[in-house]
């Protein structure tokens, strides 16, 4: 999924957990400003949402972040997307997705990050990539069948998932990785909810489309690189082609 090398840095997040819920309340207010405030209309918001909740934000912020980001009240966002495409070392595509208020100071910040991953950026390389809904879930029930869950759903695929990959998974659960159309991810994670899964993550992202071989140490290096963008403040999210 790309998202694994997080995994194992688990403490350096749950350590800077202020820096990531400011993340979670700044993806808010952009989901907003791009698909407006109906979450039940707007899927990259109400992932946003579940995610917020999910990190104990509080109902009043994240009403505040929407109104912010939607335009509605005297508090306006100011607020832009950028998308980098580009290689961590050892050729590992690598999409990042930065939330900024001025374009001018982000930009040529994460240009440095991925000039010290050698490669640097790229003209595109989404192609790379599926742009896809992503939602994982644990059920209590090891004997249920997640591919007849996924078909019920409405997902164009699954992958188990376990404890190792996703530590909101419980060990004794059964852990599934459902993949959707972006505008499905609501209503996937909806009908997931009402039979029984607990929805860990449900989010809009990129998975990989393939995988370059790396050696343990490669894969340390790759990990390295990808951790210090994700700790730059106005990257949100890093999507990469690594296990």
């Amino acid at each position: 999924m790309g998202r694994q090398w997080l995994h194992a840095k688990r403490a350096i997040v749950n350590n800077k957990k202020g820096q990531f819920v400011g993340k979670i309340v700044k993806e808010l207010s952009v989901a907003a400003k791009l698909g407006g405030p109906d979450a039940d209309a707007n899927p990259r918001l109400f992932a946003a949402i579940e995610k917020a909740r999910k990190a104990s934000v509080t109902r009043e912020v994240i009403e505040r972040a929407v109104r912010k980001g939607a335009g509605i009240g005297d508090d306006k966002m100011v607020m832009d997307l950028i998308v980098f495409e580009g290689y961590a070392p050892h050729k590992v595509a690598v999409i990042v997705e930065a939330y900024t208020d001025n374009v001018q100071r982000t930009t040529p910040e994460v240009r440095v990050l991925f000039r010290k991953g050698v490669l640097g950026l790229a003209g595109s390389n989404k192609f790379l990539f599926e742009h896809v809904g992503i939602v994982e879930a644990a059920h209590a029930d090891t004997g249920i069948d997640p591919e007849e869950a996924a078909i019920e759903a409405g997902a164009n695929d699954f992958a188990p998932l376990s404890a190792d990959e996703n530590d909101d998974i419980p060990a004794d659960h059964l852990g599934a990785r459902f993949l959707t159309e972006r505008t499905d991810t609501h209503a996937v994670s909806t009908w997931l909810t009402q039979n029984g899964w607990s929805v860990v993550t449900a989010e809009i992202g990129y998975v990989a489309k393939m995988f370059p071989d790396l050696t343990d140490v490669q894969r340390e290096e790759v990990g390295e690189f990808l951790q210090a963008l994700e700790d730059h403040d106005d990257v949100q999210r890093v999507w990469a082609a690594v296990r």
